[in-house]
């Protein structure tokens, strides 16, 4: 190891293991999405002043819109979830040499 390497990774012992920012928002903002989706579907079918078909054709599409939107997150949040227990597993594994060489 180099000089001052093993300090600055015993500096993350002070950070919170809760999950990288706005992970758990994530998950709320996806709740949220489908919700919303969900609901202003609904308002579209009683207001719509256009045939049926054309209110399922839009409402398809927006389906899509939400469902593939939503999917991405997931995507993302996932791979943000496995960076962060790559980077924790590599703490615990320089504190355990750490702890090793002391």
């Amino acid at each position: 190891e180099g000089e001052g390497e093993g300090e600055n990774d015993l500096d993350l012992v002070g950070e919170e293991l809760e999950g990288p920012a706005g992970s758990s928002g994530t998950v709320g903002f996806l709740g949220g999405l489908v919700l919303g989706a969900l609901i202003g579907a609904g308002i579209a079918l009683l207001v719509a002043p256009e045939r049926g078909s054309e209110v399922r054709r839009r409402l398809r599409r927006r389906f899509r819109k939400t469902r593939d939107d939503a999917r991405r997150r997931l995507r993302r949040f996932k791979h943000d979830m496995e960076r962060e227990a790559a980077r924790r597993r590599r703490w615990v594994e320089r504190a355990a040499r750490h702890e090793e060489e002391s």
